[in-house]
């Protein structure tokens, strides 16, 4: 008979054969990380991926082991370098966060503990439950309500969405869209996230029931219109289902008119859900908390952690107002998933039942270990104190005769051009496309850009709690400077 091979010459795994180099290895990351984050201010924003790095990264599968220190090396010299750049106190791009030291901490503690957060009794499951409970005294919403952390506000958006759905009609989750006889219609202002486009696509409705509705001088949704627009549709057959209100718009800030957009929604027995990604959190501030007091009552709201919260990416979260009809609109009977009275298969209710995902990260860790580290109250004078920084920016602008502000400033975004007079529209917005990106190639700030009735305009978003003022006034010196360099180019031209 042969001879049957012993365990250690059959089993393997991967773990390190050498605890103590791992131990050396893990000890040199912080020490880098530390350095990295402490010394941020002194390092560019941004600056481009060489040639030579992207053609590195394009390297076959490796098919044997290398040595750990190796693999860090390699990541130190040609992904390090080249970040985006959000976390640093010139970062104005977009809407995004900056996270914290402990909140890279907590993600490595999340990752060492590995746990799926979707089913079980584990610390986790009540970790994200005891999190959510804190979101919602965040907002003033009820405790005996329901919600799920996300990857972010727009898969919230969507789980928001098709919840509203399926309220429309009791038939919608067994037989589809199909019976509705596609005439369900949702409305927004024209001033919507592109994700919400995204969410009537992917919930299966498209986006040609969408109404877009048009807005103000100040960027905020027409109610009238908004009316008129439901109304019609009534007459016409098609069935309205939700209302959705944008508590900060992308582009400019804006808040809806939470309190008049509620009062519809109750009028046409439609579902209100507000897209709060970053702006639902400045309820926190007493400046804005009658301004977004609507929150309270609406059916769902959507919003980032990763924003105005500061924490690392990725965690948003969606709030239900009703329980029970979020989670009709997930829950599926499974044998496998079904719990018990004690052991691992016991614990709280499953996440399943609220959201698509059955395999979940535990990104409640950074959330939990981030407001223990804080308290709310800092948060609540961060959010605060960017507010108060966006407004003066926006002085700033006011001030410099070669700048002009190009919208209100509701909040915390500021949209500004460089326009020295005597331009026309074209040659304008070929100058501040080309100063903004001279502007990151610079490293010296990272604002992004939008469209404001057809201008092309320089977008600050301040959710950034490493930003002092001197950020600011470097910015604006640093886009004079290169707008007045772009002008004696001879960079413009005449339109073709």
């Amino acid at each position: 008979m042969e001879k049957t091979k012993t365990t250690t010459e059959q089993e393997i795994d991967l773990d390190p054969q050498d605890w103590n180099t791992i131990r050396e290895l893990g000890h040199q990351i912080i020490e880098d990380m530390v350095d990295y984050l402490k010394d941020l201010d002194d390092q560019p924003v941004w600056k481009g991926v060489p040639a030579d790095v992207k053609e590195n990264l394009k390297q076959a599968m490796p098919q044997g082991p290398s040595d750990p220190n190796a693999v860090y090396q390699e990541f130190k010299k040609n992904i390090f370098p080249y970040p985006k750049g959000n976390i640093h106190p010139r970062f104005f791009g977009w809407v995004e966060g900056n996270g914290t030291a402990l909140g890279a901490l907590s993600e490595l503690l999340a990752s060492v503990m590995n746990p799926n957060v979707g089913i079980g009794e584990h610390s986790a499951m009540y970790v994200e439950r005891q999190v959510l409970d804190w979101c919602k005294q965040l907002l003033g919403y009820p405790s005996d309500s329901s919600g799920i952390l996300l990857s972010g506000a727009s898969m919230a958006n969507i789980t928001a969405l098709l919840v509203a759905r399926n309220t429309a009609s009791d038939a919608i989750k067994a037989g589809g869209v199909d019976a509705t006889d596609g005439k369900l219609t949702a409305y927004c202002s024209s001033e919507t996230h592109n994700c919400i486009v995204k969410a009537m696509e992917v919930i299966g409705l498209g986006h040609n029931q969408l109404r877009e509705i048009p807005v103000d001088e100040r960027y905020q949704m027409k109610t009238d219109a908004l009316k008129e627009q439901i109304i019609r549709d009534q007459q016409e057959g098609y069935t309205p289902f939700c209302i959705i209100g944008n508590a900060g718009t992308v582009n400019t800030g804006a808040i809806d008119p939470m309190d008049e957009l509620l009062t519809i929604a109750r009028e046409f027995d439609l579902w209100f859900h507000v897209d709060g990604a970053f702006g639902a959190l400045a309820k926190m501030v007493p400046a804005y908390e009658d301004k977004l007091r609507s929150l309270e009552q609406a059916d769902s709201i959507a919003f980032d952690l990763h924003k105005w919260m500061y924490m690392p990416y990725e965690v948003g979260c969606v709030l239900v107002r009703n329980a029970e009809i979020h989670r009709a609109a997930f829950t599926t009977e499974a044998d496998y998933l079904t719990a018990h009275d004690r052991g691992l298969a016991a614990g709280p209710e499953t996440f399943s039942h609220f959201g698509m995902e059955l395999s979940r990260g535990f990104k409640a860790l950074k959330v939990w270990m981030s407001l223990k580290e804080h308290g709310i109250e800092k948060y609540r004078k961060l959010i605060t104190q960017n507010i108060t920084q966006a407004s003066y920016l926006g002085s700033l602008v006011k001030e410099n005769p070669n700048l002009e502000l190009m919208a209100g400033i509701p909040m915390n975004i500021v949209c500004y051009r460089f326009n020295p007079g005597q331009l026309d529209g074209f040659n304008l917005n070929r100058l501040n496309k080309e100063l903004l990106m001279r502007l990151h190639e610079s490293g010296v700030a990272a604002p992004t850009y939008t469209f404001l009735e057809g201008q092309y305009v320089i977008r600050v978003s301040i959710t950034n709690h490493r930003t002092k003022q001197k950020d600011l006034i470097k910015l604006i010196e640093t886009s004079v400077a290169i707008g007045e360099d772009v002008l004696g180019e001879a960079f413009l031209s005449e339109e073709e």
